[in-house]
């Protein structure tokens, strides 16, 4: 298991399930800061698993370079046919629903389940 902490977010990434969970409030500055989470996910594609879920559903905030940050992930993985992406939302965060529809539009073929 890999992970990352701070007062207000953790991020870790649970090989036996090939899910990357993310808690609390994102406000990094920049893609720089946002660099070692870039690294999770990127490793976790490195290790081809069949399904890659990402779970946003303890994601209480993304701050824009974090929507940034998953955009570019999600159009990286449209030429990766052999990984499924799949990604978790709360029905009950408001910006979620509209981020999901909004990577849906770069990935068509990525799955989304709103919870």
């Amino acid at each position: 298991m890999m992970e990352i902490k701070d007062d207000n977010y953790k991020v870790c990434y649970d090989t036996s399930s090939a899910s990357i969970n993310f808690h609390g409030s994102l406000r990094l500055n920049g893609m720089e800061e946002y660099s070692s989470i870039l690294k999770i996910l990127n490793d976790a594609i490195s290790g081809n698993p069949a399904r890659l879920t990402l779970n946003l559903i303890h994601l209480d905030f993304l701050n824009s370079s974090g929507i940034t940050m998953l955009s570019k992930f999600v159009i990286g993985m449209r030429s990766n046919s052999a990984i499924h992406l799949m990604i978790l939302g709360s029905n009950a965060i408001p910006w979620q629903g509209k981020l999901l529809k909004n990577l849906q539009r770069l990935m068509p073929n990525l799955n989304m389940k709103l919870i």
